[in-house]
């Protein structure tokens, strides 16, 4: 009878549709790479070109998160989700019908905005829809979908435009954002956008202390390692002489161990809090970027302790949202919440940004050796500045709603002194 009592209730089906939405915008962020040589072949442009819808998604993605996120924020979350969802497939049908470069690169940067608010109101969705005590585990579930596209996504829709053109895998995006489209119609709770207020108010998360120093911890973790990330393949040459098709294996090992530290990372934020998770996840980070520097640096030739080694970064690499995500909502207050994700995302993508260029750097000026020296340099910052923790630390379990959640039978609000 305890043993019933103590067991945890099962997740709720509105949260498997956010689940897929975010495997939508994040297979559309991904998958673009898988089919570049194809899309610069039949647009008539060179590679490099073809590059660049890369980095305009990328960049209409950080810049487009919290720029919209304040505009968007009064709004209820349902409203916001089914608007952007419907702006990002009808975008990804415009992809699909390109008849140049340049319209497909105008898609390309809708999508991305339209995918910004969608993974912003998600987060801020499932925070506020989740039971006290269970935000973490929530936000860990969100987390998975972006993590999931890594290694069924993108595989699927890199086979697609192989055997049925790139066109394909724009439309393959759209079918899937069309079935999240009518399932956060039809399933997601009812959660209240903010109270009206000044710009100013709204804008407070750019000032707030707590808020700046997550978002900090994002940006350096992406820096270190996405850099690693990036440069995967040449490491895996650099530690193993002979690869062959190593490489793929390891990128299904960093999907699943991605997705498996999403869902841990969840888990340990509503149990030990925010704080103390967090520092467990980039300190994680810093030790397994750490061995993967003396595993190339020693010349140990062994494609069991490369595997092990990435696995190990892979877990603490996709578990930092979770813990990151739940202090900032914790730091930002009800009132910002969606606003200080966004910029938490921004954050992200810039760090991505940074994790190329220094890379390449490193690179060409000292080898691929060296590599992931630098990215466990950003992370031990990372980590240092997550060890640094002004003011008061949620204790665990008491992560604060982004907005009260109201289930949608209700008719009315509760009176005053009432939970609902």
């Amino acid at each position: 009878m305890s043993a019933v009592a103590g067991k945890r209730p099962g997740l709720p089906g509105w949260l498997y549709v956010v689940f897929l939405t975010l495997l939508a915008t994040a297979t559309d962020e991904f998958i673009i790479a898988g089919v570049l040589p194809a899309v610069a072949d039949d647009l008539g442009v060179g590679v490099a070109a073809a590059g660049q819808l890369v980095t305009a998604f990328a960049v209409a993605y950080a810049v487009g998160a919290p720029t919209l996120a304040v505009v968007c924020e009064r709004f209820p979350r349902r409203t916001v989700m089914t608007i952007a969802l419907a702006v990002f497939v009808l975008a990804n049908v415009a992809a699909a019908g390109a008849p140049g470069y340049y319209a497909l690169l105008a898609a390309r940067v809708v999508a991305a905005l339209g995918a910004a608010v969608v993974t912003s109101a998600a987060f801020a969705t499932a925070a506020a829809g989740a039971p006290e005590g269970e935000q973490g585990r929530y936000l860990g579930v969100v987390t998975a979908g972006m993590t999931a596209a890594l290694f069924t996504g993108v595989p699927v829709g890199s086979w697609l435009g192989g055997a049925m053109g790139w066109r394909a895998t724009f439309w393959l995006i759209a079918a899937v954002g069309t079935a999240a489209l009518v399932g956060v119609l039809t399933t997601a709770p009812a959660v209240p956008g903010a109270a009206p207020a000044p710009w100013r108010e709204r804008l407070a998360p750019l000032r707030d202390a707590g808020v700046l120093r997550l978002v900090a911890v994002t940006f350096l973790a992406a820096g270190g390692g996405l850099m690693f990330y990036t440069y995967l393949g040449a490491y895996t040459a650099q530690v193993v002489s002979r690869p062959g098709g190593l490489l793929s294996f390891l990128l299904f090992v960093v999907g699943l161990a991605g997705l498996a530290g999403a869902l841990l990372a969840g888990r340990a934020t509503d149990a030990w809090g925010p704080g103390r998770s967090l520092r467990l996840v980039t300190g994680g980070h810093a030790l397994a970027l750490g061995l993967a520097a003396v595993l190339v640096l020693t010349g140990v030739e062994s494609r069991l302790v490369l595997a092990v080694v990435v696995g190990c970064w892979a877990v603490f690499a996709w578990g930092l949202t979770p813990p990151v995500q739940g202090g900032i909502l914790a730091a930002a207050g009800p009132s910002s919440g969606m606003t200080a994700l966004a910029l938490n995302i921004c954050g992200l993508y810039l760090g991505t940004g940074v994790a190329g260029a220094v890379g390449g750097a490193v690179v060409d000026a000292a080898g691929v050796r060296y590599l992931p020296v630098a990215a466990t340099l950003l992370m031990v910052l990372s980590f240092a500045v997550s060890c640094f923790s002004p003011g008061r630390t949620p204790q665990p379990g008491t992560l604060q709603r982004t907005a009260p959640f109201e289930p949608p039978s209700c008719p009315a609000a509760p009176a005053a002194g009432q939970e609902w």
